[in-house]
C-alpha cells in the first residue's frame, strides 16, 4: 500500500476509529430468536453482568504492568486526559491544550469540577502525580511507562494547568493519553500501598470498584456523582445501570451458554462458530471492536537461538501454511494480514503476502539446505550436533482455542520442511515469565496501543530492554539502526503526510527482516444481549457502560 492510498484510506480508518472511541454501537431496537420485546428508550436501573473470558488481572490498577485485561475493567471506572474522535485526540478530563513551536513542552488545560469517587478533586496536582506513578519503577508499569517515555518532569503550573516538558516532540503523546494505562487515579488512593491500590483503584468514571472475589468476580456501583465529559468524549449522561457484576468464566462454552440463558448480558473471547451464529440474528449480537495499534502475528526471536540466522527465519516464514487454517477454523470472523498494524490505524502498510509470506515448502527447504540444516532420520533437520527446535510458549488467556489450533496447524507445516516446533500453553503469568527469560524463539504477543508509534514500542532497539516490569516489548529483538532512526524522525513528527511517508518505510524495513509473520487483526468480539443497549467503545475498543441500559 503506497503513501497515496494510506491517505486516501483515512477517511475510512477514521470512521472506523470513531466507532472504537465513542460513537455509538449497534444499539438500536431488536428482536427475534427469543429475545422478546426491546425499548430505544434508555432506562435507569438493574446490574449489568459481564463474563469475562479473559485473564483475570493480578492488579485492578492498569498502571501497575499494563494488560487488556486490565483495560476491560478499568474503562468502567477511570478516565483518561483525552479521548479519539474520527482518529484524532479530543477532550476528556483535559479540556484543552497547546503545543510548543519546539514540540517540546506540552501544557493541558483541565476540566474545573471533577472529582473522584473518594471525593478528592481532580487538578493539575492529580495528574502529576498520575505520571509520576506511571513512570516510578516501583509501579512497575510497562505499558503506561512505554507510552510516557518522552516526558521528563510535570509540572502543576496552577490548579488547572499542567504543563509537560519533554525530551524530544513526541506526536503520539495525545493519542497515548487517551489509553486506560495512562488513566487517571485518585491521587490521595495512590498513597496506599500497591496491595490496597490493585484491590480497589479510584477513579472518576461512571462506576467504582467496591468487591473483588478473586478467582469468581468484580463489584462495581455506579457512581452517583458522575460528572460527564462531554459529547466529544462520548460520555454525556450519568450512568443508568446500577452496577456491573464483573465475572471471570474461562470456559467459552460455558461462558456462551451463561448468555444464551440470559444468566449473563455480556461476554469476550467470543468462539468463530459463537459469533457466526450471533450475525444470523437473534437474540445475541456480535459488537466487532478491532484492537488499534499492532495485528496479531507470530515474531521470530532473532535475538538468540536458531533464528538468529536470517536464512532460517525466512524458511520457516515459507514453511508456515497459515491460510487454510484462518479459513477453516475462523469461519470468515477474521481475514490473512500481512500488515505490522490494526487494519484500523491509518498507517498501516500493507505487504506483498505472495512475495514474502506465501507458503512455499521448496523454498523453505532451499534455505535451510544452503544455511547447512540436514534432514535427520526423524525429520528433523539438525546441524553441528543440534537439532532445528524452536521454543514456542502460548498464553491460554490470550489464544482463543481457534487460534491455538492454528498455531498447531503451523507446527505441522513446519515439520514437514525439518522444523520441531514446541508448542508450550501456559498461563498469563507464566507466559510472561517465559519471555522475561527470553526462553522462547517465537511467540504471538498482542500490544495494544493507539496509533503507529506502536511500531517505536514494538521494534525500536531500545525496547530490547525490559520496562521496570520486567517485560520488554521488542520480543523480535530486533536491533536496526535504520528501523530506529525512522521511527524515531516519524514520532517527532507532527506533518502527517510525513509521519506516514516514515511509517511505511520503517513498516517495509521491518517486513523484510523476516522477524515477523502477520496473521490477522488482534480478535475483539463482544457478545452482547439485544436486551443491553447503549454500550460505546473506548479508544482501545473496550466497551463502555457508562451509558447502558438493560431492557428488563
Amino acid at each position: 500500500m503506497k503513501l497515496d492510498s494510506v491517505q486516501k484510506n483515512r477517511s475510512r480508518i477514521a470512521t472506523s476509529l470513531a466507532g472504537a472511541a465513542t460513537i455509538l454501537l449497534a444499539v438500536t431496537a431488536c428482536t427475534g430468536g427469543g429475545g422478546g420485546s426491546t425499548s430505544s428508550t434508555p432506562v435507569a436501573g438493574g446490574t449489568l453482568v459481564y463474563a469475562s473470558g479473559d485473564a483475570e488481572p493480578t492488579c485492578l490498577d492498569p498502571h501497575v504492568g499494563g494488560n487488556y485485561p486490565q483495560a476491560l475493567l478499568s474503562s468502567q471506572y477511570i478516565e483518561e486526559l483525552t479521548a479519539l474522535r474520527d482518529g484524532e485526540p479530543v477532550p476528556a478530563l483535559a479540556q484543552s491544550w497547546t503545543t510548543s513551536d519546539d514540540g517540546k513542552t506540552l501544557t493541558f488545560r483541565l476540566r474545573d469540577g471533577v472529582s473522584f469517587t473518594d471525593g478528592t478533586p481532580f487538578d493539575a496536582a492529580a495528574v502529576v502525580a498520575n505520571i509520576e506513578h506511571v513512570q516510578d519503577p516501583k509501579t512497575a508499569s510497562s505499558t503506561g511507562y512505554l507510552a510516557l517515555q518522552s516526558i521528563t518532569k510535570a509540572t502543576a503550573t496552577d490548579d488547572h494547568t499542567v504543563t509537560l516538558t519533554l525530551s524530544r516532540p513526541d506526536s503520539a503523546l495525545l493519542e497515548s493519553f487517551s489509553q486506560p494505562w495512562v488513566g487517571m487515579e485518585s491521587p490521595k488512593a495512590l498513597e496506599r500501598s500497591q496491595a490496597q491500590n490493585c484491590e480497589s483503584p479510584v477513579g472518576t468514571g461512571p462506576f467504582r470498584v467496591t468487591a473483588w472475589k478473586h478467582g469468581d468476580r468484580v463489584t462495581l456501583v455506579k457512581n452517583a456523582d458522575y460528572t460527564p465529559l462531554g459529547k466529544q468524549a462520548g460520555s454525556t449522561t450519568k450512568p443508568r445501570l446500577d452496577g456491573i457484576t464483573w465475572r471471570f468464566l474461562p470456559d467459552s462454552t460455558s461462558r456462551y451458554a451463561a448468555l444464551q440463558s440470559g444468566q449473563v448480558d455480556v461476554i469476550d473471547n467470543a468462539q468463530p462458530d459463537q459469533i457466526r451464529a450471533a450475525k444470523a440474528g437473534g437474540s445475541i449480537r456480535d459488537l466487532d471492536a478491532p484492537r488499534p495499534g499492532a495485528s496479531n502475528r507470530l515474531e521470530l526471536n532473532s535475538g538468540h537461538g536458531v533464528f538468529q540466522d536470517e536464512a532460517v527465519r525466512e524458511a520457516f516464514i515459507h514453511g508456515a501454511d497459515v491460510d487454510p487454517g484462518i479459513t477453516s477454523l475462523f469461519l470468515g470472523t477474521a481475514k490473512r494480514s500481512y500488515s505490522l498494524l490494526s487494519s484500523v490505524e491509518p498507517f498501516a502498510y500493507s505487504a506483498d503476502g505472495d512475495e514474502l509470506f506465501d507458503h512455499d515448502a521448496s523454498k523453505a527447504e532451499q534455505l535451510l539446505d544452503d544455511a547447512g540444516w540436514k534432514q535427520g532420520s526423524d525429520g528433523v533437520r539438525t546441524k553441528d550436533g543440534k537439532r532445528l527446535t524452536v521454543t514456542f510458549p502460548v498464553s491460554t488467556n490470550q489464544s482463543i482455542p481457534a487460534e491455538r489450533s492454528l498455531f498447531q496447524q503451523i507446527q505441522a507445516s513446519e515439520k514437514a520442511i525439518g522444523f520441531d516446533v514446541q508448542i508450550k500453553e501456559l498461563d498469563l503469568s507464566s507466559w510472561y515469565a517465559a519471555l522475561a527469560a527470553n526462553q522462547y524463539d517465537v511467540v504471538s504477543a498482542p500490544y495494544t496501543k493507539v496509533g503507529a508509534d506502536v511500531l517505536r514500542i514494538l521494534y525500536d532497539s531500545a525496547s530490547i530492554k525490559p520496562a521496570p516490569s520486567g517485560y520488554f516489548a521488542n520480543l523480535a529483538q530486533l536491533d536496526d539502526p535504520t528501523v530506529d532512526s525512522l521511527l524515531e524522525r516519524a514520532a517527532r513528527t507532527a506533518d502527517t503526510h510525513d509521519r506516514g511517508e516514515l511509517y511505511e518505510q520503517a513498516q517495509k524495513d521491518i517486513l523484510a527482516s523476516a522477524t515477523v509473520l502477520p496473521l490477522y487483526d488482534q480478535q475483539n468480539h463482544f457478545l452482547v444481549s439485544t436486551k443491553v443497549h447503549g454500550v460505546r467503545t473506548t479508544a482501545v475498543s473496550t466497551p463502555w457502560f457508562g451509558s447502558a441500559w438493560i431492557d428488563r
